[in-house]
């Protein structure tokens, strides 16, 4: 098992600050992560994976670990073929939701032919998909279903799951997990909070995790999702959680950058 880490984008969220994007991606990379980009910026009708915002893209995650979430607005195929081509040009992974591949959800009937089209699109461009949990059943007939199908594994989501528990998630998914989204909760919302609550995921849940994909020659990128406090807090609670507390292996070396590219919020 090989782990690389990102932060998501999702960390910049309802933030008063004066960063950039490119400036968001800079002050991630001093600190040896990559990015997983969220598909919206300014409002829900403007894509970042628009063609018109390759360049842009590009330049800003130049030399960065980069992943995508899929825009989530029902894309078509057409849009999809746009986000794949992006994410080929990125060298980035998609992490998609069933919504987003037209996966029915709660135990209702599904068809596969979209998301397979989707997933013929993906495998001419060489990019991966990993579906999210969610709803574990649908994931696992989605896998059954789509041979070059990985799995993200969200561990707040797992936790909420009263029915399956969190390490029935790891025990159904862990062969073909190709993602990780790293976050913690009380057990009762989602709230996307730093891994290492007193009173949320038990340690012993998150040692687990580890030891199973450990068992595994597969390359995973684990992204933190987080929301709550300032994005500076965030990743320092997390990473002392999971690097220092935890011993996972394979923490980002913090690198040295130009000062105008340290967070600073007013």
């Amino acid at each position: 098992m090989q782990l690389s880490y990102a932060i998501s984008t999702m960390i910049f969220w309802w933030r008063e600050n004066k960063l950039s994007f490119e400036q968001e991606c800079q002050y991630l990379k001093s600190m040896g992560f990559g990015v997983e980009l969220w598909p919206n910026t300014g409002s829900l009708d403007e894509c970042r994976y628009d063609r018109r915002n390759w360049s842009r893209l590009s330049a800003a995650t130049e030399g960065m670990l980069v992943v995508m979430r899929s825009r989530n607005d029902y894309p078509t195929l057409d849009q999809w073929d746009e986000q794949i081509k992006c994410a080929r040009m990125l060298d980035a992974g998609i992490v998609a939701d069933l919504q987003s591949m037209g996966i029915a959800e709660n135990g209702e009937p599904s068809d596969f032919g979209f998301a397979f089209d989707i997933m013929k699109i993906a495998e001419k461009n060489d990019v991966k998909i990993a579906l999210e949990t969610g709803d574990l059943a649908k994931v696992k007939e989605a896998g059954e279903q789509l041979d070059s199908l990985l799995y993200c594994l969200d561990t707040g989501r797992a936790n909420l799951d009263k029915v399956f528990g969190f390490r029935r998630y790891v025990d159904e998914l862990a062969p073909r997990i190709g993602h990780l989204h790293l976050n913690d909760n009380y057990g009762r919302n989602d709230d996307h909070l730093p891994p290492g609550l007193q009173g949320g995921i038990q340690r012993k849940n998150w040692d687990y995790l580890l030891e199973q994909l450990a068992g595994y020659d597969t390359d995973l990128v684990a992204t933190f999702e987080m929301s709550p406090p300032m994005p500076t807090v965030m990743i320092r609670q997390a990473t002392e959680f999971m690097f220092k507390k935890l011993g996972w292996p394979g923490r980002p070396k913090q690198a040295s950058v130009p000062a105008r590219a340290v967070y600073n919020p007013r």
